[in-house]
């Protein structure tokens, strides 16, 4: 498959994860561990994640092995309770799709269904930091982490850690769960996460007298945004034709900038 087409792909699957989490109530263990300390996971996961594979190359598999344990059951829990119209018995999709990341590896169909995995996954992380996080610093949480990503690819310091994070895999031909490859175009976990991310933030109700009427009002956010990241992502890939790589959390921050403006010049804000 061509370079442009699977990175336009991965483009839409990112604008998915936007569109694809649904409101549901916080749980009440998470209210003892809220802090807006956790605004600092998105940007810190991607300089912790540089950093270990940098000083010792051989975490890159262990890291494929963690992703391997956590992706499934992450996965399952958002296809049963976290997107759009799922059903608890929807949880057990996670196995087929497993099976076929494990059956048809290097294939298009192999790939597709470890990107659905991780990307689902990905939902449930957004879903327990939005769960934690006030929004305000959440946001500021996003932005962090396209910052940094810009940063480290403009230095050149993402590159290296990043193709041996990307060659890295557990044993028995099983699937490598914590990067994406699709076709001839590769991003990070950390690209679905954030975009994962927003399409949480962008799900979650208002708190207050504004909470009815942004319950109204969410799923248009949420397509709102899936719309942006589609048109931001496939023109900021036009910057493929002069450079090798590009910082893929950037659209997904811009268009969530976009929203949270347009949303405070209508009196929606949180």
């Amino acid at each position: 498959m061509p370079f442009w087409l699977s990175i336009s792909v991965l483009g839409l699957v990112q604008a998915a994860l936007v569109a694809l989490p649904r409101v549901r109530a916080r749980p009440v263990w998470v209210e003892r561990l809220g802090s807006p300390w956790w605004a600092l996971v998105p940007a810190g996961s991607i300089a912790l994640v540089v950093a270990v594979v940098e000083l010792e190359s051989s975490s890159a598999t262990w890291l494929s092995y963690l992703a391997l344990v956590a992706v499934p059951p992450l996965a399952a829990f958002a296809l049963g309770d976290l997107i759009r119209r799922s059903r608890p018995a929807w949880a057990w999709v996670a196995l087929p799709l497993f099976a076929v990341a494990w059956a048809t590896p290097g294939s298009l169909a192999g790939e597709a269904a470890a990107i659905a995995l991780s990307g689902l996954a990905c939902v449930t992380l957004g879903w327990l930091l939005v769960s934690v996080v006030p929004a305000y610093w959440l946001r500021l949480g996003v932005y962090a982490m396209a910052a940094i990503d810009t940063i480290y690819v403009s230095a050149d310091l993402l590159q290296g850690p990043n193709a041996v994070l990307n060659a890295a895999a557990p044993g028995a031909g099983l699937p490598a769960l914590q990067a994406v490859h699709f076709g001839s175009a590769r991003m990070g976990f950390g690209d679905l996460f954030v975009a994962a991310l927003v399409g949480c933030l962008l799900a979650k109700p208002a708190d207050g007298p504004q909470r009815r009427l942004y319950g109204d009002f969410q799923a248009r956010r949420q397509w709102g945004g899936a719309g942006l990241v589609v048109v931001l992502a496939l023109a900021f890939d036009l910057l493929f034709f002069a450079v090798d790589t590009l910082p893929a959390t950037v659209p997904v921050a811009v268009a969530l900038a976009l929203l949270t403006w347009r949303s405070s010049s209508e009196g929606l804000s949180r």
